[in-house]
């Protein structure tokens, strides 16, 4: 087939938009999606200057989602000195596996001259995941530990690298699981936390960097500034995993296309299926997906708002912002400890 923008020969055809797409023309509309939500979501403040600028890290596992996204906010932001990207990469003690994908980012980030930096749970918890998942004193599977203690050293560096956003690479398949996993759980507060978290867009300043009005429509509100955590932002989760697998392969990106070793999360691994059947028959269906469920989780954010400063305390074995006495990190730290 031909490329429905030029004629050349096509690289890919979009169901839901029925588009062939040629090379340039596919990363293009990649690239363009990227900066959109970017834009869309004022990532970029106003009052972002030369003289203080943003930092933004990037979670950085060398995976395809997160290689592209440092990809595509490099090529976007190298000549803007507003911005100043920092990438982040994380050790768990996973033979065979992230020694491979850190030297994809290392091999990344040298080509991009950005700073990178490296941390490990072995130096951060006294832990590897290959011991975890043969202890397993909680009965989890090991994503679930992994997901605490990575959030745990997300945050903790991304605060004392200065950064003003975290980035992670979550695309559209990643973000529509996880829409339709709360929206089956009915846990509607979840829903209005994903959105203060990480959905909503930042508020929105003019010239002068004086924020401007709420908008009134209530599924349009901004997030809430939080000082608990570093506030994050997933700009390339209107692009579906495919395609990102795609750009990766088309731009020879060093990405380490393989999966942990580890990974067994049962139920999302359901809603994946469901969703790629779904989207198969119908397509759009990922995006109509995540089109109304950003709406609902703006009016679940509205009605129940996200946790307040004062709702979070400090964990009284390790000092970080929780709402118990000791934060799940260092509860299953202890669970580890008395193996």
């Amino acid at each position: 087939m031909d490329c429905d923008k030029c004629g050349d020969e096509a690289v890919m055809h979009a169901a839901y938009s029925g588009l062939h797409l040629c090379d340039e023309h596919f990363r293009r509309t990649v690239e363009t999606r990227v900066r959109r939500r970017v834009r869309e979501d004022n990532l970029v403040p106003r009052s972002a200057t030369p003289d203080d600028p943003e930092t933004w890290v990037v979670g950085l596992s060398g995976g395809k989602d997160s290689v592209v996204l440092t990809q595509v906010l490099h090529d976007t932001f190298e000549e803007d000195p507003r911005v100043e990207l920092v990438a982040l990469s994380i050790h768990e003690g996973i033979e065979g596996y992230r020694d491979e994908s850190l030297a994809a980012c290392e091999e990344l980030t040298t080509d991009l001259d950005i700073r990178h930096e490296v941390v490990s749970y072995a130096e951060e918890f006294g832990v590897q995941m290959d011991d975890v998942v043969e202890d397993d004193p909680e009965g989890m599977a090991a994503c679930a530990y992994c997901g605490v203690f990575r959030r745990d050293v997300l945050e903790r560096y991304a605060e004392e690298l200065g950064a003003d956003k975290l980035f992670t690479g979550h695309n559209l398949d990643d973000e529509a699981q996880t829409a339709l996993m709360n929206l089956f759980e009915g846990d509607v507060q979840q829903m209005a936390s994903h959105y203060g978290a990480s959905l909503g867009p930042f508020p929105a300043e003019d010239r002068d960097g004086n924020p401007v009005d709420e908008p009134v429509d209530p599924t349009e509100r901004t997030r809430r500034p939080q000082d608990h955590h570093v506030p994050r932002a997933k700009p390339l989760r209107d692009v579906p995993e495919k395609e990102v697998a795609l750009y990766a392969h088309l731009e020879d990106l060093p990405a380490h296309i393989t999966e942990c070793p580890h990974a067994e999360e049962a139920y999302r691994g359901e809603i994946q299926g469901l969703l790629l059947g779904m989207e198969d028959k119908h397509p759009g269906t990922r995006h109509s997906v995540m089109a109304g469920y950003e709406k609902l989780a703006a009016l679940a954010a509205s009605a129940f708002g996200a946790a307040e400063p004062d709702e979070y305390g400090e964990c009284d074995e390790c000092g970080a912002p929780t709402g118990r006495a000791v934060c799940r990190k260092c509860d299953l730290l202890d669970a580890l400890e008395a193996v």
